[in-house]
């Protein structure tokens, strides 16, 4: 049985990878669209591979040292649906390049806050079993996403799928908001209320 934070976790990041993963498998596609070709798409997914990798490193050093992994991970949701929000409005191989880069920002605040706070919420002596969630639910999401985004993309094209992964994202954003539940407690009854599923939530209520 999961503990609550974990459920959350994997929730929220599953929101994530289903949003990216739309994209994933068309991604070469979209490409070819806005006028770019295989290096343009290559050198687009090395701005997000690259840009993620040197700033993970960086900040898994900043984040033993701060530690507000909650924040980390929220904060680097809201980059990741800003950058996703972004494809909306790429036009060029130049423009998917530079929301990659964001993109890649996004990810390298959340992975190791993610990965750290995963693991000190894990039940002891189930970490196989609990980091296995977590694998199978990214590949059974993943493999949904694909199918889901090329008949979404094949249907009502691009913007559509854009727009639908921006929303998606924005799902993941506002359930990660409850890894924090002093900050529900200081916001509108209504939208505290979406987050949580509670209608009894009120200002100053930590439940």
């Amino acid at each position: 049985m999961l503990n609550r934070t974990l459920k959350i976790l994997l929730m929220t990041d599953a929101c994530f990878i289903f949003a990216v993963g739309l994209f994933g498998p068309i991604y070469a596609i979209f490409v070819n669209d806005i006028g770019g070709d295989l290096l343009d798409a290559g050198w687009a997914w090395a701005a997000f591979m690259l840009t993620a990798g040197v700033v993970v490193f960086l900040m898994s050093r900043w984040e033993n040292r701060v530690r507000h992994y909650e924040q980390l991970v929220i904060g680097g949701y809201a980059v990741r649906s800003l950058a996703i929000f972004g494809y909306i409005f790429v036009g060029s191989p130049l423009h998917l390049m530079a929301v990659q880069a964001l993109l890649g920002i996004g990810e390298a605040f959340t992975i190791p806050a993610y990965d750290a706070l995963f693991t000190m919420h894990i039940d002891h002596g189930q970490e196989a079993s609990q980091w296995g969630n977590w694998e199978a639910m990214y590949y059974i999401v993943t493999s949904m996403s694909a199918i889901l985004g090329a008949a979404a993309a094949t249907a009502f094209g691009f913007q559509a799928l854009f727009v639908m992964m921006f929303g998606v994202s924005i799902v993941g954003l506002l359930l990660s908001i409850r890894l924090m539940p002093e900050i529900i407690s200081r916001l509108p009854k209504t939208v505290a209320v979406l987050i949580t599923g509670k209608a009894g939530v009120r200002k100053g209520d930590k439940r």
